[in-house]
């Protein structure tokens, strides 16, 4: 009998890397520092190519170590910032309430990053983030938001990085998801591995 794949040890911390993706101005970096520095970061300074932060959590008892990859928004970036997606192991999509256009966005910027992960999965680590949700003057309603999701099965979150609002739960989420498939490709490999190991039959000898 083949083993099913040997367990990962729950103690043995697991680093997954995760972008932050999405038009400019929605708020990506903000988002980044309240989950990591628990601050609301006001810099209206444009991310160019991308900054790394990282954090260090526990997700069913397997410590993880995010490296959170936060990137420019501008267009032009884009070809710049897609050489960042290799290696990914969740993508988190990010859009401001208050911009009917970075959520039409959103599209492109899923599609681009799918293009550029290899192999290309539907069912890759995902997330989307509608930001600013402590402002008034908003012009995506949830429901809309909410749709665009469910037909993608990606999970929404409606987030404020200001008033931090829902924004550990998304990363987490995320981060839950990333290691879900993060053990299945190991096991997976493991199991691989395993079938891969010659018979162990005793060699014929010649004469």
């Amino acid at each position: 009998l083949i083993p099913q794949g040997l367990p990962m040890d729950a103690n043995k911390k697991v680093d997954l890397k995760i972008i932050i993706i999405g038009a400019l101005g929605v708020g990506k970096t903000s988002l980044l520092h309240q989950y990591v520095h628990k601050t609301f970061y006001e810099d209206y300074r444009t991310t160019l190519g991308a900054s790394i932060l990282t954090k260090v959590l526990a997700v069913e008892n397997t410590p993880l170590k995010l490296q959170i990859w936060d990137t420019g928004g501008q267009e032009r970036f884009r070809s710049m910032v897609s050489t960042f997606y290799k290696g990914s192991d969740g993508c988190m999509l990010a859009f401001d309430v208050t911009d009917r256009e970075s959520f039409e966005a959103l599209d492109n910027w899923r599609d681009d990053f799918l293009d550029k992960v290899i192999p290309r999965e539907q069912d890759f680590p995902m997330v989307v983030l509608g930001n600013k949700i402590d402002l008034s003057d908003r012009q995506v309603p949830k429901e809309t938001a909410s749709a665009w999701c469910k037909e993608k099965d990606i999970p929404y979150f409606e987030v404020s990085a200001k008033n931090n609002i829902n924004v550990a739960e998304a990363f987490e989420t995320l981060a839950k998801q990333a290691l879900t498939t993060y053990k299945g490709i190991f096991e997976s490999y493991l199991t691989d591995s395993i079938k891969l190991t010659p018979n162990d039959k005793p060699k014929q000898s010649c004469c």
